[in-house]
């Protein structure tokens, strides 16, 4: 497998593979942020070592794979938030978003989801989803404007540790398919 580039440039993002340096602004920018990680599939980090344990897992993600998570920067290189490709074989993974609340609003999580969904395929990734709490308004608008096509709910599905701790919860699950042959049923 190609590795993806480490780092990534958009219209108003730099995208880049994170570093130990980068824990402290992890933590203070979005990941302690309640309101930020509610409907997230991992825990609010409660201190630095949390950050911390998110870039050894990073790393071990980069090393096994072609490509892991990005840190998304704005053009102050200020941490705006992540993104990336979470890989569960050659040709299938997930994706997702998390902004800082000050990012919120910009169309920085489209433009993040845009770069994943033109850098998936060229790795070989034929099929791209991303899930997302039902009630996640505005992540599911940003998955639709995508091109993420909404494939079903997901019953009892994921635990968010944030709302619902240890409870499975319903979950939205969106996908795009690259390439191969569409069956009609």
């Amino acid at each position: 497998m190609t590795p993806a580039p480490e780092t990534l440039v958009t219209a108003r993002l730099r995208l880049r593979r994170p570093r130990p340096a980068d824990a402290q602004a992890i933590f203070e920018r979005y990941a302690s942020d309640p309101e930020v990680t509610r409907y997230l599939g991992w825990p609010s980090h409660k201190t630095i070592d949390d950050a911390r344990a998110f870039l050894e897992f990073s790393e071990v993600e980069w090393t096994r794979w072609p490509a892991g998570p990005y840190l998304a920067f704005l053009e102050d290189d200020t941490l705006a938030g992540a993104t990336g490709l979470a890989f569960e074989t050659p040709w299938r993974a997930s994706t997702g978003y998390v902004f800082a609340r000050d990012a919120w609003g910009r169309g920085l999580a489209s433009e993040a989801l845009a770069a994943m969904v033109t850098l998936a395929p060229a790795l070989g990734v034929r099929r791209l989803y991303a899930l997302c709490h039902p009630n996640h308004h505005a992540s599911r608008r940003v998955l639709e404007r995508g091109g993420f096509a909404f494939e079903a709910v997901l019953r009892h599905h994921t635990t968010f540790p944030n709302l619902t701790p240890g409870q499975p919860s319903d979950c939205a699950c969106y996908a795009i398919a690259f390439g191969g042959e569409i069956l009609e049923f």
